[in-house]
């Protein structure tokens, strides 16, 4: 699938017309059927980011400069996050590393320590993150707390949220009311590399 019939399955998918992004991008009608439409292959590296944006998507997806070939992609892999005591997020770009196609990240983190290690995830693995704004209950979750990054599974109720950590030596970290604002979750685990 080229960079054209991406642009189109996706504004389908988002139930998006041609006038809600056109006018979002500040273009005409016409120009963006000619994106669609095979007319303009290239687009202007101006329009990328603001449109892949808008169609909920990062802009290597949009392009497809994902495709490393031999069934992998790259992806960013974005500093350190801390599993046990939180450190702080980096959120820098240290290096791209190959990650099978289906594999839905967006980004990888470095783990640190050995809070997840009922999880199986160790010192030093790889985890991969699907960029989300939200996770469901018992989902492992990389979760900004103020300005620090940690890997816990996670846990909400209307008053509180729960980050359960999978090594019995650690204890929950409870956020309740006005605390819960310190909390962002950036992404659900979908996979991670272990080295041993």
């Amino acid at each position: 699938m080229n960079v054209n019939e991406r642009i189109k399955q996706r504004r389908i998918q988002l139930g998006l017309n041609v006038n809600d992004i056109a006018e979002a991008l500040g273009i005409s009608r016409a120009t963006l059927y000619r994106y669609e439409s095979h007319e303009i292959e290239k687009l202007p590296i101006s329009i990328v980011e603001p449109l892949a944006e808008i169609l909920g998507t990062t802009p290597s997806e949009l392009m497809g400069w994902e495709d490393i070939g031999d069934g992998h992609k790259r992806i960013p892999l974005v500093g350190t996050i801390a599993c046990g005591t939180p450190i702080l997020a980096e959120e820098n770009i240290e290096d791209y590393i190959a990650a099978p196609l289906g594999c839905d990240a967006d980004f990888a983190l470095r783990c640190k320590g050995d809070s997840m290690i009922r999880a199986r995830i160790c010192d030093g693995d790889i985890v991969f993150i699907h960029s989300q704004p939200d996770c469901n209950n018992g989902e492992i979750a990389a979760v900004l707390i103020g300005d620090e990054a940690t890997l816990k599974r996670i846990y909400k109720q209307q008053d509180s949220i729960t980050l359960i950590p999978e090594n019995s030596e650690y204890s929950p970290l409870v956020y309740r009311r006005e605390q819960m604002n310190e909390i962002r979750i950036l992404g659900k685990a979908v996979g991670f590399i272990s080295y041993f």
